[in-house]
């Protein structure tokens, strides 16, 4: 039996989960308060802040680390990588703790990993980085040379949501086609072929989301930023766009109730939604010309039935409809270890600079 500590930093929050094998034994959320968080310049400055409160919670609850057979964190923003699980080495902690691509939480998962694995001897790794980057090379062309696709995406649930799919589908992943949407705060939606995400709708390219505007009229968006600043503009597209521009609100429990007690305009805009996850999985269907093995809802909102509803009517004339509610990072992090630790699956040597 192996157990896995699974370690998951977000803004103001360090999510953990010991695994024991595939049984959750525990896991929990240690708050940070934003006045505790703003004493630190960097994100990398937060490390013995978050390590020693991790440490001191595995104490609270009598857990010997000398237990644990691997530590796996979030992957942070690095530059591009593979998909799957990279083993924590010092020159990836170097980068994400003095030459981060982008301050991001994340990128304390696998500083904080490798600190608590290397005293005990035992391997630390992170597994489908944000930064998880395997499209193909049409897939990179925008339509302005000065313009290069890339991915970032919510690689870590759908690549799990993905490989759970092909498990029920009774075929290996790498065999599969499958087009996957993660809904939540944010949307983003990819195709999978021969065990990649070769491409994908970001979500600054296609549905709007709870908080984002997703794609917009260009030349309208234009003229916008001639009128507002930089931060006026960004914050409109990420943070204040979405379902927060039309009712004021990212809660989708409380549009849900708005439009069960009449409001029109709630399930116009709420539909609308559906609308253009459906259309967006619709264009990445044709990526691999229509062959399809599943299509997968998954994220938070995947819990709506009246989203999830909508949705598979538009969709489920291009394959089956599975619907895997939920984010599930802690275990897609802890399954993803344990396929490393029993030899299903590799590791990769990060080498970058």
């Amino acid at each position: 039996m192996y157990k896995i500590l699974a370690i998951n930093p977000g803004s103001t929050s360090t999510k953990i989960a010991i695994y024991d094998d595939t049984e959750e034994l525990f896991k929990t959320t240690i708050e940070h308060s934003s006045e505790e968080v703003k004493k630190y310049e960097n994100i990398a400055d937060q490390y013995s802040m978050r390590y020693e409160a991790i440490m001191k919670f595995l104490k609270e609850v009598d857990f010997d680390v000398k237990a644990l057979s691997a530590v796996v964190g979030r992957g942070g923003i690095l530059p591009p990588v593979k998909s799957g699980a990279y083993r924590v080495n010092d020159s990836m902690v170097e980068r994400l703790a003095k030459r981060p691509v982008v301050e991001h939480a994340s990128n304390l998962g696998a500083i904080i990993s490798y600190a608590i694995a290397k005293p005990l001897n035992i391997p630390a790794f992170i597994y489908d980085s944000v930064a998880v980057d395997e499209f193909e090379d049409i897939a990179r062309i925008s339509g302005l040379a000065d313009i290069k696709r890339e991915s970032f995406i919510h690689a870590l649930n759908m690549r799990a949501a993905a490989i759970k799919t092909a498990k029920k589908l009774g075929k290996p992943y790498e065999q599969c086609n499958l087009v996957v949407a993660h809904l939540g705060g944010g949307i983003s939606l990819t195709v999978h072929k021969g065990g990649k995400m070769i491409d994908a709708v970001t979500d600054e390219e296609g549905p709007f989301s709870p908080e984002r505007s997703g794609r917009v009229p260009c030349k309208r968006l234009i003229e916008m930023c001639y009128k507002n600043d930089e931060r006026t503009m960004k914050k409109k597209i990420r943070g204040d766009g979405g379902l927060i521009s039309y009712l004021g609100t990212n809660s989708a429990l409380d549009v849900e109730k708005r439009i069960e007690n009449g409001d029109a305009e709630a399930k116009l805009v709420y539909e609308a939604m559906a609308y253009q996850i459906a259309k967006a999985i619709g264009e990445l269907a044709t990526v691999v010309k229509g062959k399809v093995d599943a299509v997968v809802i998954t994220g938070g909102i995947a819990y709506s039935k009246m989203m999830t509803g909508w949705i598979k009517e538009r969709v489920e004339f291009i394959a089956p409809v599975e619907i895997l509610p939920g984010e599930n990072e802690l275990e897609s992090l802890a399954l993803g270890t344990l396929r490393v630790i029993k030899g299903e699956e590799k590791a990769h040597e990060y080498d970058l600079d």
